[in-house]
């Protein structure tokens, strides 16, 4: 713990096996599960959790790597943002890497965790916008050796809640072999919070194009229906020609669909939005026109 922590934990488990791990949340109920502990300490020094136990994951050595399954790569929960960020990672998933250099300083890349990023599913992880775009699958361990599958999505939007006892032990990522870009906006210079950010993808083998808006809502947001758009204004056959007007059009189609205009007045007049939803707005328009330029480049 810290010297800031009010209270200490009474009990630390340290298993090395996530099957263990699962045993020891089950054995003691009111246990919190911790890797990086980035946003667990912080809930703690600010009095906003007083944990009775903590099952503590760093020697579990089967999710702190990665491997290879049937065209998908199968990432270990445990996994840091500074191991993520490394060039081998970012050959295999690019996006990715990429938030996870942009996570913040070097202390908390090489504390955070991948599952963490999940599992705490703040609205700025970086890590959560390239896995909704890349439409990542979790594999969820529970009692008994039990293992089951969500997808990352249903978890971030609340319609699956982790239950009683179970633990993210790895992410299944598909390797689409093309171009990910991933860029956020900061409200300062340097690895920050973002203020928003944009994940983008190509899927050359059917031909789509998948993005995915963090920051600027509870859980990141695919615009859909500028996917199909955008995607059907791409010559996949001639080098990902695309004419450059449909970069700015792609661009503000995302913003408007991620940020609406106001609803209408009871006369028929439009409200105009707040100057800061209106600034965030251009925002986000202008990180996904650069992201799928850059993807098409």
């Amino acid at each position: 713990m810290t010297t800031h922590a009010p209270q200490a934990a009474q009990a630390v488990t340290l298993p090395t096996t996530l099957d263990e791990a699962v045993a020891a949340l089950a054995a003691v109920p009111a246990a919190v599960p911790v890797a990086g502990g980035t946003d667990l300490m912080a809930a703690v020094n600010s009095g906003q959790l007083r944990p009775a136990a903590l099952v503590g994951l760093g020697r579990i050595s089967e999710i702190r790597g990665w491997q290879y399954q049937d065209g998908h790569a199968l990432l270990g929960a445990g996994l840091t943002h500074a191991r993520m960020g490394r060039p081998d990672f970012a050959a295999l998933i690019p996006a990715l890497a990429a938030a996870a250099r942009a996570a913040g300083p070097p202390q908390i890349r090489n504390a955070g965790t991948l599952g963490g990023n999940i599992a705490s599913a703040a609205p700025t992880g970086d890590a959560l916008p390239v896995l909704a775009a890349l439409e990542a699958t979790l594999i969820i361990a529970g009692a008994d050796g039990a293992r089951r599958e969500m997808p990352v999505s249903h978890l971030l939007a609340g319609m699956e809640l982790l239950r009683a006892g179970e633990l993210i032990g790895y992410v299944r990522v598909p390797l689409l072999h093309a171009p990910q870009v991933f860029l956020k906006a900061t409200g300062r210079t340097g690895p920050g919070r973002a203020m928003a950010s944009v994940a983008l993808v190509l899927d050359p083998a059917r031909r789509g194009v998948r993005c995915a808006v963090g920051a600027i809502a509870p859980m990141p947001l695919r615009p859909l229906e500028a996917e199909q758009w955008v995607a059907s204004l791409i010559d996949w056959d001639n080098g990902r020609a695309i004419v450059p007007e449909a970069l700015s059009a792609f661009g503000e189609y995302v913003a408007a669909a991620c940020i609406p205009d106001a609803a209408p007045a009871e006369d028929g007049s439009v409200p105009q939005l707040p100057p800061a939803v209106l600034h965030l707005r251009r925002t986000v328009a202008a990180l996904a026109r650069r992201a799928l330029g850059r993807a098409l480049s």
